[in-house]
This record gives structure tokens, sequence and C-alpha cells, in this order.
């Protein structure tokens, strides 16, 4: 529900401040015209939809220019470029004040003001506009900032964008017709300070992506305007009939077929639901053989609404798919695996044999639905092992599959504490943190633990539906990370999985190549490759990490994307690092697999070793080409 603390009366008097010109105030628009319609795009309610959202903030930036001389409210704009410009800070108010007016329910005995209503212009037909999506950070941020009440998203925007003082903010509300400002800032300090998240393209309605609207319904559209206003009557009435199969669909957008293979799919009634049991005998163990869990698998008007939002999801439903991931309807009735309630929302989830799509919706209403989808074909027993039921407060709830007995939380950073064990109730776990919805330094890692039978496998939230599975050992034959050794080996490279997260991870392996005595006798440092494999084949991403003794972390010495490196395909590596010593000399040092003959750097770095390991004196920001020679007498370039 939208908040009603933007005053219905003018706003409150302000100091008089100088007299700006239309000209001063209309360059004033032209200058900071995108952070403008960002700050307006950022106080427009949620419910509009993105696409509306979007025309909006355009319109009223464009409308917010005086129609005379006006006085300006003494309010520094307090950033480089904008300092002391009076334009500007009259321009700003009054995109605020009209933006929050847009967000206060109509009344039925007093004339809508014009910001409450749709705007004339811009307006775009054919096409639905909308910013580009971002990652996890920034989908998490924008549903914290659908919580709060429009005063307090202009609060928290003013901060993040204008880096306003809490003062300076209050100022600025006021004069945007504000009736409690402080509170406004006060709900505002309920939402981290992700600021920087601001500037991302999920928050820049100057910066779209364009989509058709329904073809489909364009076109039958202007043939029932060709047909006649009787035709229209018509048509509209026999839409409006009630059938069987067809009932109330929530966020859905308006059907635009209606053939039997579409009712099929869309169907509840149809649903497959697997019985609980059947994975023990079957021969096959992934999510075909999950049994349909929750306590709203009977709950009809739910399910018809996440199976109608996954064949036409509407304009307000917020959507997400991880690279490589087809997002249309099903082919046929899916098989459900989850419906039932999980925290403050209604989440239902479905499989169709290549795909997991999830739904989600609040308690109280269909506004504000979620539709969620990853890629899953080819996965096995050890990928199947459990998905994101949702994530609220920093934590993530998993559904687990049948065959899992016990389930714990384990911090990747410290190996040494055995993991924490989690309730388990009908599949689901209880809360744990998500690495996924951090934000500031990386101190900790917090992953799944599964235990199925005799065998424990580990996965990690990297803020998609499926949880990526995490290895470790030689490309080929990789292990669980289970033991002490394999646990020790991800503690310094933990925190590099956050450069892998919504990128569409099946798996991460980590692969200790090599070791290397470091130059003055301070010991050896660990050289580990880190692979991380994707559900679509291509993209991986590689990294080769450095870990010297004491180091809390590890250094990243090269990284490449999709190369065979580190691979079953290519299990051989060559990467190279400066470093400096505690007597403060550099040294160039480099690594290889065992299988490694020779390594030689060229360039502001010479050098040759007969062996996998070299080690060079340098210049400090010297930079050097490696290339190394397997045992069997093949080449091996240095990974970037």
């Amino acid at each position: 529900m939208q908040s009603q603390d933007v005053a219905q009366r003018p706003a409150p008097p302000a100091p008089a401040g100088p007299v700006v010109d239309v000209e001063q105030a209309e360059a004033a628009l032209v200058e900071h015209y995108p952070r403008l319609v960002r700050l307006a795009y950022l106080a427009l309610p949620p419910g509009l939809g993105r696409s509306r959202r979007v025309l909006t903030a355009h319109a009223l930036t464009q409308r917010a220019l005086p129609r005379t001389r006006t006085p300006a409210p003494v309010i520094p704009a307090q950033s480089t470029g904008r300092d002391g410009d009076p334009g500007y800070a009259l321009i700003r108010v009054h995109v605020l004040r009209t933006a929050l007016e847009a967000g206060v329910p109509l009344k039925v005995k007093a004339w809508p003001k014009r910001s409450q209503l749709p705007p004339l212009l811009p307006h775009v037909w054919g096409l639905k506009l909308f910013p580009r999506s971002g990652g996890a950070d920034e989908l998490a941020l924008d549903q914290r900032l659908s919580t709060l009440s429009g005063p307090a998203r202009a609060a928290y925007a003013l901060r993040g964008l204008e880096r306003l003082t809490d003062d300076g903010v209050c100022e600025v509300l006021a004069a945007a017709g504000v009736a409690d400002p402080e509170g406004a800032v006060l709900e505002a300090d309920g939402i981290p300070a992700q600021y920087g998240l601001l500037d991302s393209p999920e928050f820049d309605p100057c910066s779209l992506q364009a989509r058709p609207t329904d073809l489909m319904r364009r076109r039958q559209h202007l043939r029932a305007a060709l047909a006649g206003g009787a035709a229209l009557l018509v048509c509209g009435a026999l839409l409006g009939l009630p059938g069987e199969g067809w009932g109330p669909e929530g966020a859905a957008a308006p059907p635009y077929a209606r053939n039997p293979a579409a009712q099929a799919a869309l169907d509840p009634a149809k649903l497959t639901r697997v019985p609980s049991g059947v994975w023990r005998n079957s021969a096959r163990t992934d999510f075909s053989v999950w049994p349909a869990r929750g306590d709203r698998t009977g709950d009809k008007a739910l399910l018809r609404r996440a199976l109608a939002v996954w064949a036409r999801p509407g304009e307000t439903v917020q959507v997400s798919v991880t690279p490589g991931t087809l997002s249309g309807g099903p082919a046929g009735p899916p098989q459900l695996l989850f419906a039932g309630t999980v925290d403050a929302a209604r989440v239902v989830i479905l499989y169709d044999g290549l795909r997991i799509a999830r739904y989600a919706e609040p308690k109280e209403s269909t506004q504000g639905a979620a539709l969620d989808f990853a890629r899953v074909d080819g996965a096995g027993r050890a990928e199947a092992g459990a998905l994101v039921l949702g994530r609220s407060d920093g934590n993530v709830r998993y559904l687990t599959a049948p065959w899992v007995t016990k389930a714990s939380e384990r911090d990747l950073m410290k190996p040494g504490p055995g993991a924490m064990d989690l309730t388990l109730t009908d599949g689901v776990t209880a809360p744990l943190a998500s690495p996924a919805l951090r934000s500031g330094p990386c101190t900790s890692w917090n992953a799944l633990q599964v235990t199925d039978g005799s065998r424990t496998r580990l996965l990690t939230d990297l803020g998609e539906l499926v949880p990526a599975r995490l290895t470790v050992g030689r490309p080929g034959s990789p292990g669980e990370v289970s033991g002490a050794a394999a646990l020790r080996t991800w503690q310094p490279f933990a925190c590099s999985l956050g450069t892998v997260r919504s990128a569409g991870v099946r798996s991460v392996n980590a692969w200790a190549f090599n070791e290397q005595p470091l130059p003055d006798a301070s010991g050896s440092a660990a050289w580990v490759c880190t692979r991380a494999e994707t559900w679509r084949g291509g993209g991986a991403r590689v990294l080769a990490q450095f870990h010297t003794p004491g180091g809390a972390y590890g250094a990243v010495a090269a990284k490449a994307e999709n190369v065979p490196a580190c691979g079953v395909r290519d299990p051989h590596v060559l990467a190279g690092v400066l470093w400096k010593s505690k007597g403060g000399d550099w040294y160039l040092l480099a690594a290889g697999g065992h299988k490694t003959a020779s390594i030689r750097a060229t360039g502001a770095v010479e050098g040759e070793a007969r062996s996998s390991l070299l080690t060079v004196p340098a210049e400090q920001g010297a930079q050097a080409e490696l290339k190394g020679t397997l045992k069997d007498g093949r080449s091996l370039s240095g990974l970037h």
C-alpha cells in the first residue's frame, strides 16, 4: 500500500531563494535530465509496473519547468556540477513533488491531480520500454525499495544519488510537500546503504530495452475496430463469458490464444504430480522424481495464477532468467515440485523437463509477483540436490531433494568448526545466511551441506534458483568438498565465488595444481585454479589464484572466460604473478601443472626453468609473456 504522507496542499513555505528564470531552469533540466529522471523513477510507486514508471518518470521531469520566474528553495545541490545551482534545486523539488503525488490513491470526491493520471506524453505505440536488468544485488535492492513508502524511497534516492545529509534530505522532502520528512528518513534507514547500486542500469530509465506488446492482441484489436462497434461489443462479451479452465489469473497478461494445447498446459488439474517414494526405485534421480510438496498443493487458484503468469507475464511481474535459459511458456503440463507459503510469500515451483520456474506473490495480494527461470537440462543426482525457495532479510531457504536426509550450514572460510545442523520440514530448510545478498566486505561464505546416505555434498547460493555444486580435485575426477583437506583448499578462495554470481553456474571446481617455495624462505605458496561450469555449456569462467602462507585470501593471478583450461578437455594451466618479498625484492613467480616440463618468460622479465615452477627476479610493474611445454611435447600458453 502506497504512503499518503504527501500533503494534499501547497508545499510549506521555505526561505526565499534566488529567482529562477525559465531559461535557467530549462538549462538545468537539460544538463541533469538523466539524474532527474532516475530520481523520479525511484520515487514512483512500484505498483505502476516498470514500463509505465519509465514513461511517467520522463513525463513528470519534462513537465517540471516553471511557467514564469520562480523563487528557488534555498537548498544546495551538494554534488559536483550542481553546487549552488538554484535552477537544479527548483526542478528537483518539482520532480519529487509530482512523483510522490503519483503514489497517492485517487479519491472519489476529489479531482485527480495530473501526476496521478497516466501520462499522455511521452507515449510509445507498439513497444514496452523498461530498464536493463541488473544482477542479484540490484534485484534484491529493488524488491526492498518496493516495501517502502514513496517519501522513504525518495529519501533513499536523495541520499544515494544526491549524497545529501539527513538534514538536507529532510529539507528537500519538506519543500516537495512531505508531511513527515523525518519519518521518511527513519523508514529509509531500514534498507541497507547500497547506494552504489542506484547507478546501475537496473534503475536507469534513460537506458532502456524495448519489447513488443502482444502482437496477436494488437492484430485482433485492429480487426475488431474495422468490424465496427457492434462487433467489438460482441467480442468483449465473448471474452467476458465464464468458462471451465479459465479463472482469475492474477498478474498474468490477457490471453493471446484459446487453443486446446495452450489450455491443457495451463490447467492445474493436468499438472504432473509424482508420488512420494518413486525416486527409490527409479532409474533416474533428478528433478523428474521429486514429489509435490508444500501446504498449498491443492490451491487451484494459486496454481492457475502461477501457470498463467508463466505463459504470459504481465507488465508488473518481475522476471529474471539465468543466462542461456528460455523464458517462454511450457509446451505441455509441467510437473509440480512445490506449492506453499514461504515466509511472507506464496511460492510455486514447476519443472518442464528442461527448466525450473519459480512463481512468487505476496501473501496478501497478487501485486508484486515475481517469476524466475533456471536451466537444469542434464541435471543428475548431484545437481538436483536442492532449489532456492526464497530469500528475505539476508537469508535463503532451500527445498531439498527427497533423498537428502540431513542439511547443515557451513562457513567455507572457517573449515575448522563443524557444520551447523538445519531443521528440515518436508524438505524445506530453516533459513541460513545467503552470500548472494551480502553487502560490504567478504568475511564469511555460508554454504549448504546436504547428506545423501553416506555422501556429503556442498552447494552455494549464487543468486539463482539452483545452487551451484562445489567440488575439489583434478579436472575429470573431482571429489566432494567434505573432508578436512578439501575444505582447507576452498578456504582462501571462497570469496572469489562472488565473481560468478548470476552467471548460470552449474558447478565450481577448485584444483590445487601446484605448490611453489617462496624465494625468501618464508614458506610455500599454493597455486589453485577455480573453474565455474555453466548450465549452457559455454561461458565457463576460470581463475588462477595464488595464496601465500598466512594470507586470508587468495590473489587472482589470471582469469579467462570460455577457455578449456582447468577443464576436462584441457586439464592444464600456466599462470604467473609478480610477488614482493618481506625484504622488498620483487620476483616473477610462475607455475603449471605437474605435467608441465618447462616454463619460459619473455618480455620485461626473461628466464627459463626446466620444471613446472619458475622464479625470476623482476622489477615492480614488469610485464612478461609466459610459454610452457608439456611432457608430451605440446606447447602451453599462460592464462591471461
